[in-house]
């Protein structure tokens, strides 16, 4: 499974489908506009999960291909690919100000994966129920409509998960009012020194890894 990232919340995956297909299939998660200041994710894309729909989030006209689209909670099978949509709170007044947000967790290859998009507020215990086992978070850490740096590392602490890919932080030409990674880092302590431009992650890579923080140099 290879993972990329364009920056804010958005991410592309590589992966094999189950089952008999042989043909690698290509995931986004929440493509944003140009009018974020960055260049916006470009490509053939079979899979666009949308987590809400700001702008920032939900360019899904900025893709190539006819790819099936999802942004609603719920259970789906796509393409070989096992999807739970879950509905959360883009804020912390039950949705009040900012509206909702839907979280997701794919498995493909062994490997559970989980994008916690524009999450506001603090999971409930049946969602963390569901999240639970999780081996690849991506997790908001930018603070101004998600949740911060300090907030993410009490999450991450709860969740466990194998690793974590820190997202929604404030990178170079990005016009994003948040902040950068450098308050989770702190929070967390662990933080790489290098960012990875693409990161490859197989089921046997993660033995013997917990709560490792990969920071991902966006696609420019």
């Amino acid at each position: 499974m290879l993972i990329q990232y364009y920056g804010h919340s958005c991410f592309k995956i590589t992966t094999k489908p189950g089952g008999r297909a042989t043909e690698d299939i290509t995931l986004f998660f929440d493509p944003f506009d140009k009018e974020l200041g960055i260049r916006p994710p470009q490509g053939q894309a079979d899979i666009v999960f949308v987590s809400h729909s700001h702008r920032d989030h939900s360019n899904v006209g900025a893709l190539k291909g006819d790819p099936v689209v999802i942004e609603t909670p719920g259970e789906y099978a796509v393409k070989g690919i096992n999807v739970v949509g879950i509905d959360s709170f883009h804020d912390n007044v039950e949705g009040a100000e900012k509206g909702r947000s839907t979280i997701y967790i794919i498995e493909a290859e062994e490997l559970k994966i989980c994008h916690l998009g524009d999450l506001g507020s603090d999971l409930s215990g049946k969602q963390l129920e569901e999240i639970d086992g999780v081996d690849i978070l991506f997790v908001p850490v930018g603070g101004g409509k998600t949740i911060d740096g300090k907030k993410a590392a009490e999450l991450i602490r709860k969740i466990e998960p194998t690793i974590v890919i820190p997202m929604h932080y404030k990178v170079a030409g990005s016009t994003a009012e948040i902040e950068d990674e450098s308050k989770f880092c702190s929070e967390m302590g662990n933080c790489p020194k290098e960012k990875t431009a693409k990161f490859n992650i197989k089921k046997k890579d993660l033995e013997g890894k917990t709560m490792e923080i990969v920071l991902m140099d966006h696609e420019a």
